[in-house]
């Protein structure tokens, strides 16, 4: 983890990363460019925790598969204690395993490390506005899960107590592993009430399953 004093009128940016090349490259990178500049750097989804709330940075360049904590976790922590943080995911993940929990999480971008240095400066320029940042094949994947929702009913057999309750963590963005934990279950278990949600209620991923708890009130963004 490491800090330095900032210079008016940047934009000061966290950078984290449990990758030391990656982290520098993005350091020199930025060093260049007369608006911005890095402040700290973090290794860890704990340490990126710590240092937002240290130095209150205008953007979190956050990468989501870390040690300790996972890049999800530590955005749902940020944001919990600074709901007006402006995060903005740097990953190579563009699955909708990651992408909708991250952006349930509170992250404001999502960018592929793929991006050219260009597309990632306006992210960042634009997520320091305020304003949302998705790269294009994450926004065409968030506009599929939205706009095509299943075409067949739910079945008529009802969702249990317990499936709602897995069925509510899913919109909440956490994984079948932190599931288990929340709920105290095995991961085959939580693996099996996934199944059968989605049998349930004939859907094809845990987006639509997220989309679907939203859509029906049973779960909510501010959650």
């Amino acid at each position: 983890m490491s800090a330095k004093s900032s210079e008016p009128g940047k934009i000061r940016i966290v950078v984290v990363d449990d990758h030391a090349i990656i982290r520098a490259g993005l350091r020199a990178m930025l060093g260049i460019v007369p608006d911005m500049e890095v402040v700290g750097e973090a290794a860890t989804g704990l340490e990126a925790v710590d240092l937002a709330e240290k130095l209150k940075p205008d953007v979190i360049l956050i990468d989501l598969v870390m040690p300790e904590m996972d890049g999800i976790q530590a955005i749902r922590k940020i944001i919990s204690k600074q709901p007006q943080a402006h995060i903005l995911v740097l990953t190579t993940f563009a699955g909708e395993d990651k992408i909708f929990p991250a952006i349930q999480a509170g992250a404001m971008g999502y960018q592929l490390k793929d991006s050219s240095p260009q597309d990632l400066l306006d992210a960042i320029r634009e997520v320091n506005r305020g304003q949302a940042s998705l790269h294009p094949l994450v926004a065409r994947k968030v506009l599929d899960a939205v706009l095509n929702p299943p075409d067949r009913p739910p079945t008529p057999d009802p969702l249990t107590h317990r499936e709602i309750e897995v069925l509510r963590l899913i919109a909440e963005g956490l994984e079948n592993r932190e599931i288990a934990e929340r709920l105290v279950l095995s991961d085959a278990t939580v693996r099996t009430h996934v199944s059968n949600i989605l049998g349930k209620l004939h859907l094809a991923s845990r987006t639509q399953a997220a989309l679907y708890a939203l859509r029906e009130g049973l779960a909510s963004l501010d959650e």
